[in-house]
């Protein structure tokens, strides 16, 4: 939430200077649940060639394959747009529960070998260019 009051919100020079895309992946259960989706709206209204916005709801949503729909899934469908993104020099940041990273983590390892990757190469690739960034608890 920070991190994006903090471009679009605030009167920063960080938000002053940034001419690139936000992207926002958020997973809750249900929509009632939702975090800040005002918020999220507002800036979506006001940026829509800067911000976008994915929920995955695992309550209401279905997967490709059926089940739940979670972060990853949600992710999965843009598979190559975001790689596409990250390759380009786009930063990813995963905040939340420490249990979804795995889940994160298989999936992007999937997508990285259908494209012909080293998921490891790649993930230490970016690493070492400073595009991962995690903080979860």
């Amino acid at each position: 939430r920070g991190f994006i009051r903090r471009l679009f919100v605030e009167d920063t020079p960080a938000g002053n200077a940034y001419k690139g895309q936000a992207w926002l992946f958020l997973g809750v259960a249900n929509s009632d649940a939702l975090l800040y989706d005002d918020e999220w709206q507002i800036v979506k209204e006001n940026y829509p060639d800067n911000f976008r916005l994915d929920y995955a709801l695992s309550r209401e949503q279905e997967n490709k394959k059926g089940g739940k729909m979670y972060i990853q899934d949600k992710v999965e469908e843009y598979a190559d747009e975001v790689f596409d993104k990250l390759s380009n020099g786009a930063h990813i940041y995963f905040c939340g529960l420490k249990g979804m990273m795995p889940g994160i983590q298989d999936m992007l390892k999937g997508v990285a070998e259908s494209k012909g990757l080293d998921y490891d190469e790649w993930l230490k690739g970016l690493k070492k260019s400073k595009q991962w960034h995690v903080e979860v608890y």
